[in-house]
């Protein structure tokens, strides 16, 4: 039976440091639970809520800090990209490629990424119905890769509010790949705050245990040691220092359903 896939790491690259730091004790941590695990964090924040937001180093700096936690620590490498020319050279790095929510349906950045063969893990829409991930899935099968999951992070509900539906999980897996629940954005209240997005990270571990019950076949979630100061996400990240206890009451349920 392959590994329960785990993708986590702080949201954006803060410093060479931070990053080294955390996935060390990511690496202790998904060893000792057999996870399989992906780092992730981004070199560029593009889609922030203000102009004036912390985005990242860019990606030659941001790939060049990624590419030494890949060789010091010797974990995986996930980021997401934003435009088509990103994916070749994000591809030099890392094992799978991320494209964000937002931009889940633009046709070059799919052909792109499904180009390199990597693992690519396409983030729903907010705006989406589960079924409608077809069109998305059809898009990158059409470069020759089949190395494709899809992500459920949550639906627009109103305004700065979203809602997690868990049937659409299970709709998705109809597609014929992995799914991940993304626990952290999830929780996301986008723009909630103004000038930058809001959240509430008590409700991470519920619908993490809801979604794994449901049927996820991998987690996501954006980890930090200390999420109040940190410079992206913030309130929906969660501590790193209670991560692994979380990820053990998690797996208890992965376990009773499986």
């Amino acid at each position: 039976m392959a590994k329960f896939i785990l993708i986590a790491g702080p949201c954006v690259i803060e410093s060479e440091q931070l990053v080294l730091k955390e996935a060390k004790r990511l690496k202790e941590i998904a060893d000792k639970l057999d996870l399989d695990l992906y780092f992730k964090s981004s070199f560029d924040k593009a889609n922030r809520t203000s102009i004036t937001s912390f985005r990242g180093p860019g990606i030659e700096e941001g790939l060049k800090i990624l590419k030494k936690v890949k060789d010091e620590v010797g974990v995986k490498i996930v980021t997401d990209i934003h435009e088509p020319w990103h994916a070749s050279k994000a591809a030099e790095v890392c094992d799978m490629l991320q494209i964000p929510a937002f931009l889940c349906r633009q046709t070059d950045l799919l052909e792109a990424a499904g180009k390199t063969g990597k693992l690519i893990n396409v983030k729903k829409g907010q705006f989406l119905a589960p079924w409608d991930m077809k069109n998305v899935v059809t898009k990158l099968e059409e470069t020759g890769n089949k190395n494709i999951m899809l992500c459920e992070r949550g639906n627009s509900f109103g305004y700065n509010t979203l809602v997690v539906d868990m049937t659409g999980i299970y709709e998705m897996k109809k597609l014929g790949y992995p799914v991940v629940f993304d626990a952290t954005h999830s929780v996301q209240k986008p723009g909630g705050k103004g000038t930058v997005t809001g959240g509430n990270r008590e409700y991470v571990e519920p619908l993490a245990k809801a979604a794994v019950a449901a049927g996820a076949d991998a987690l996501f979630f954006e980890v930090h040691p200390d999420p109040d100061n940190a410079l992206s996400d913030g309130p929906n990240m969660v501590k790193l220092d209670e991560f692994e206890a979380l990820l053990e009451r998690v797996i208890k349920v992965y376990d009773a359903v499986h």
